[in-house]
Protein backbone atom coordinates (compact mmCIF):
# COMPACT_ATOMS: atom_id res chain seq x y z
CA UNK A 1 0.00 0.00 0.00
CA UNK A 2 1.48 3.36 -0.60
CA UNK A 3 0.36 5.53 1.84
CA UNK A 4 -0.50 9.13 1.22
CA UNK A 5 -1.70 8.68 -1.94
CA UNK A 6 -4.66 10.82 -3.32
CA UNK A 7 -6.33 11.91 -6.33
CA UNK A 8 -8.43 9.79 -8.88
CA UNK A 9 -7.61 7.03 -11.27
CA UNK A 10 -9.84 6.65 -14.40
CA UNK A 11 -9.30 3.26 -16.03
CA UNK A 12 -11.65 2.91 -19.04
CA UNK A 13 -11.66 0.13 -21.29
CA UNK A 14 -14.25 -2.59 -23.33
CA UNK A 15 -15.14 -6.18 -21.95
CA UNK A 16 -12.76 -9.03 -21.24
CA UNK A 17 -9.82 -6.24 -21.03
CA UNK A 18 -9.28 -7.17 -17.06
CA UNK A 19 -10.29 -3.77 -15.77
CA UNK A 20 -12.02 -4.79 -12.89
CA UNK A 21 -9.44 -6.96 -11.16
CA UNK A 22 -6.78 -4.62 -12.42
CA UNK A 23 -8.78 -1.85 -10.99
CA UNK A 24 -9.28 -3.70 -7.79
CA UNK A 25 -5.27 -4.40 -7.45
CA UNK A 26 -4.51 -0.75 -7.99
CA UNK A 27 -6.86 0.81 -5.71
CA UNK A 28 -5.49 -1.68 -3.02
CA UNK A 29 -1.90 -1.06 -3.62
CA UNK A 30 -3.02 2.72 -3.74
CA UNK A 31 -4.97 2.63 -0.46
CA UNK A 32 -7.68 4.01 -2.51
CA UNK A 33 -11.23 3.20 -2.57
CA UNK A 34 -12.30 1.52 -5.37
CA UNK A 35 -15.25 2.08 -7.69
CA UNK A 36 -16.88 -0.57 -10.92
CA UNK A 37 -19.28 1.83 -12.66
CA UNK A 38 -19.88 -0.94 -14.76
CA UNK A 39 -21.80 -3.01 -12.14
CA UNK A 40 -24.20 -0.47 -11.23
CA UNK A 41 -25.29 -0.74 -15.36
CA UNK A 42 -25.74 -4.47 -14.93
CA UNK A 43 -27.49 -3.97 -11.80
CA UNK A 44 -29.79 -1.85 -13.24
CA UNK A 45 -30.23 -4.32 -16.15
CA UNK A 46 -30.96 -7.00 -13.52
CA UNK A 47 -34.19 -4.24 -12.01
CA UNK A 48 -35.62 -4.03 -16.17
CA UNK A 49 -35.04 -8.10 -16.34
CA UNK A 50 -37.13 -8.69 -13.27
CA UNK A 51 -39.55 -5.90 -14.43
CA UNK A 52 -40.46 -7.87 -17.52
CA UNK A 53 -39.41 -4.74 -19.66
CA UNK A 54 -37.55 -5.15 -23.16
CA UNK A 55 -33.87 -3.34 -22.51
CA UNK A 56 -34.67 -2.10 -26.04
CA UNK A 57 -37.96 0.11 -24.67
CA UNK A 58 -36.10 3.09 -23.47
CA UNK A 59 -39.05 4.76 -22.02
CA UNK A 60 -40.22 1.65 -20.16
CA UNK A 61 -36.00 1.26 -19.11
CA UNK A 62 -35.87 4.73 -17.65
CA UNK A 63 -38.90 4.46 -15.42
CA UNK A 64 -37.94 0.84 -14.04
CA UNK A 65 -34.43 2.12 -13.16
CA UNK A 66 -35.92 5.27 -11.91
CA UNK A 67 -37.61 3.57 -9.05
CA UNK A 68 -34.79 1.12 -8.28
CA UNK A 69 -32.68 1.21 -5.58
CA UNK A 70 -29.25 0.65 -6.92
CA UNK A 71 -26.29 0.35 -4.03
CA UNK A 72 -22.61 -0.59 -4.94
CA UNK A 73 -19.47 -0.70 -2.34
CA UNK A 74 -16.50 1.23 -2.56
CA UNK A 75 -14.01 -1.55 -0.66
CA UNK A 76 -11.20 -2.79 -2.95
CA UNK A 77 -11.47 -6.24 -1.00
CA UNK A 78 -14.99 -6.63 -1.19
CA UNK A 79 -18.13 -6.77 -3.81
CA UNK A 80 -20.94 -5.26 -2.83
CA UNK A 81 -24.19 -4.88 -5.48
CA UNK A 82 -27.47 -4.78 -4.46
CA UNK A 83 -31.15 -4.14 -6.15
CA UNK A 84 -33.80 -2.87 -3.58
CA UNK A 85 -31.73 -4.43 -0.30
CA UNK A 86 -31.02 -7.88 -2.61
CA UNK A 87 -27.68 -9.24 -3.03
CA UNK A 88 -27.00 -9.42 -7.19
CA UNK A 89 -23.22 -9.42 -7.12
CA UNK A 90 -22.93 -12.98 -9.12
CA UNK A 91 -26.25 -12.57 -10.98
CA UNK A 92 -24.50 -9.33 -12.93
CA UNK A 93 -21.82 -11.52 -14.47
CA UNK A 94 -24.20 -14.02 -16.45
CA UNK A 95 -25.10 -14.38 -19.80
CA UNK A 96 -28.56 -12.80 -19.49
CA UNK A 97 -27.63 -9.75 -17.83
CA UNK A 98 -25.01 -9.13 -20.44
CA UNK A 99 -26.87 -9.69 -23.51
CA UNK A 100 -29.00 -7.03 -21.73
CA UNK A 101 -26.66 -4.24 -20.54
CA UNK A 102 -25.52 -2.15 -23.12
CA UNK A 103 -29.36 -1.55 -24.50
CA UNK A 104 -29.65 -0.35 -20.89
CA UNK A 105 -27.10 1.52 -20.52
CA UNK A 106 -27.80 3.22 -23.49
CA UNK A 107 -31.01 5.01 -22.31
CA UNK A 108 -29.69 8.65 -21.77
CA UNK A 109 -31.75 9.35 -18.44
CA UNK A 110 -30.09 5.87 -17.23
CA UNK A 111 -26.86 7.04 -17.68
CA UNK A 112 -27.56 10.40 -16.00
CA UNK A 113 -28.65 9.24 -12.83
CA UNK A 114 -25.90 6.47 -12.18
CA UNK A 115 -23.50 9.51 -13.21
CA UNK A 116 -24.70 11.53 -10.67
CA UNK A 117 -24.90 8.39 -8.18
CA UNK A 118 -20.91 7.74 -9.15
CA UNK A 119 -19.47 11.21 -8.67
CA UNK A 120 -21.05 11.01 -5.20
CA UNK A 121 -19.80 8.36 -4.20
CA UNK A 122 -15.76 9.56 -5.75
CA UNK A 123 -16.76 12.38 -4.33
CA UNK A 124 -16.47 11.17 -0.73
CA UNK A 125 -13.19 9.47 -1.29
CA UNK A 126 -9.84 10.75 -0.88
CA UNK A 127 -8.30 8.59 -3.34
CA UNK A 128 -10.06 6.38 -5.85
CA UNK A 129 -9.71 4.27 -8.73
CA UNK A 130 -12.43 4.03 -11.31
CA UNK A 131 -13.30 1.48 -13.69
CA UNK A 132 -15.75 2.02 -16.38
CA UNK A 133 -16.90 2.61 -20.34
CA UNK A 134 -16.62 6.79 -19.78
CA UNK A 135 -14.65 7.39 -16.67
CA UNK A 136 -12.10 9.66 -18.12
CA UNK A 137 -14.55 11.53 -20.70
CA UNK A 138 -17.78 12.04 -18.72
CA UNK A 139 -17.64 11.09 -15.14
CA UNK A 140 -14.42 12.49 -14.37
CA UNK A 141 -12.90 14.73 -16.80
CA UNK A 142 -10.77 16.25 -14.50
CA UNK A 143 -9.41 13.00 -13.11
CA UNK A 144 -5.56 12.98 -12.10
CA UNK A 145 -5.01 10.06 -14.63
CA UNK A 146 -7.12 8.61 -16.86
CA UNK A 147 -6.21 5.19 -18.90
CA UNK A 148 -7.45 3.56 -21.41
CA UNK A 149 -6.77 -0.13 -21.16
CA UNK A 150 -7.36 -2.48 -24.54
CA UNK A 151 -6.71 -5.51 -25.87
CA UNK A 152 -6.55 -8.17 -28.81
CA UNK A 153 -10.21 -9.18 -29.34
CA UNK A 154 -9.04 -13.17 -29.38
CA UNK A 155 -6.85 -12.47 -25.94
CA UNK A 156 -10.16 -10.53 -24.77
CA UNK A 157 -12.33 -13.91 -25.55
CA UNK A 158 -10.03 -15.91 -23.89
CA UNK A 159 -9.61 -14.37 -20.36
CA UNK A 160 -13.91 -14.14 -20.54
CA UNK A 161 -14.14 -17.39 -21.24
CA UNK A 162 -11.66 -18.11 -18.32
CA UNK A 163 -13.63 -16.10 -16.09
CA UNK A 164 -17.03 -17.75 -17.10
CA UNK A 165 -15.85 -21.03 -16.96
CA UNK A 166 -16.56 -21.96 -20.99
CA UNK A 167 -14.06 -24.07 -22.50
CA UNK A 168 -14.89 -25.53 -25.84
CA UNK A 169 -14.13 -23.55 -29.45
CA UNK A 170 -17.93 -23.00 -30.05
CA UNK A 171 -18.22 -21.03 -26.66
CA UNK A 172 -15.75 -18.97 -26.80
CA UNK A 173 -16.29 -17.86 -30.59
CA UNK A 174 -19.66 -16.92 -29.38
CA UNK A 175 -18.17 -14.99 -26.86
CA UNK A 176 -15.90 -13.28 -28.97
CA UNK A 177 -18.93 -12.35 -31.31
CA UNK A 178 -21.00 -10.84 -28.35
CA UNK A 179 -17.48 -8.68 -27.27
CA UNK A 180 -17.55 -7.53 -30.89
CA UNK A 181 -21.35 -6.85 -30.70
CA UNK A 182 -21.16 -5.06 -27.52
CA UNK A 183 -18.19 -2.91 -28.31
CA UNK A 184 -19.88 -1.90 -31.45
CA UNK A 185 -22.73 -0.85 -29.06
CA UNK A 186 -21.10 0.91 -26.93
CA UNK A 187 -18.94 2.93 -29.04
CA UNK A 188 -21.96 4.19 -31.93
CA UNK A 189 -23.82 5.11 -29.19
CA UNK A 190 -25.22 9.01 -29.14
CA UNK A 191 -25.11 9.17 -25.49
CA UNK A 192 -21.33 8.93 -23.81
CA UNK A 193 -19.64 6.42 -26.15
CA UNK A 194 -16.83 4.32 -25.52
CA UNK A 195 -13.51 6.04 -26.64
CA UNK A 196 -10.42 6.83 -24.55
CA UNK A 197 -9.91 10.18 -23.05
CA UNK A 198 -7.74 12.94 -25.54
CA UNK A 199 -4.97 12.56 -22.61
CA UNK A 200 -5.39 9.01 -21.83
CA UNK A 201 -2.63 6.77 -21.06
CA UNK A 202 -2.98 3.69 -23.60
CA UNK A 203 -1.80 0.52 -21.93
CA UNK A 204 -2.07 -2.80 -24.00
CA UNK A 205 -2.72 -5.73 -22.02
CA UNK A 206 -2.64 -8.03 -24.95
CA UNK A 207 1.30 -9.42 -23.77
CA UNK A 208 0.68 -8.84 -20.19
CA UNK A 209 -0.01 -10.66 -17.10
CA UNK A 210 -2.69 -9.24 -14.76
CA UNK A 211 0.53 -8.09 -12.17
CA UNK A 212 2.25 -6.63 -15.29
CA UNK A 213 -0.64 -4.23 -15.70
CA UNK A 214 -1.14 -3.48 -12.00
CA UNK A 215 2.45 -2.38 -11.89
CA UNK A 216 2.13 -0.43 -15.04
CA UNK A 217 -0.97 1.72 -13.79
CA UNK A 218 0.14 2.20 -9.97
CA UNK A 219 3.71 3.66 -11.85
CA UNK A 220 1.98 6.09 -13.73
CA UNK A 221 -0.60 6.69 -10.58
CA UNK A 222 2.66 7.63 -8.60
CA UNK A 223 4.28 9.53 -11.22
CA UNK A 224 1.18 11.83 -12.03
CA UNK A 225 0.37 12.36 -8.55
CA UNK A 226 4.17 12.76 -6.66
CA UNK A 227 3.18 10.56 -4.09
CA UNK A 228 6.43 8.08 -4.01
CA UNK A 229 6.02 4.81 -3.02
Amino acid sequence: MSAGFTGQVALDGPSGTGKSSVARAVASRLGAAYLDTGAMYRAATVAVLDAGVDPEDAEAVAAVVAAARIEVGTAADTELVEVDGVDVAVRIRGAEVTRAVSAVSAVPSVRRRLVDQQRALVSAADAVVVEGRDIGTVVLPDATLKVYLTAAPEARAQRRAAQLGLTTPQEIAELAADLRRRDEYDSSRADSPLRPAEDAVVVDSTHLDREGVVDRVVELALSTVGAGT
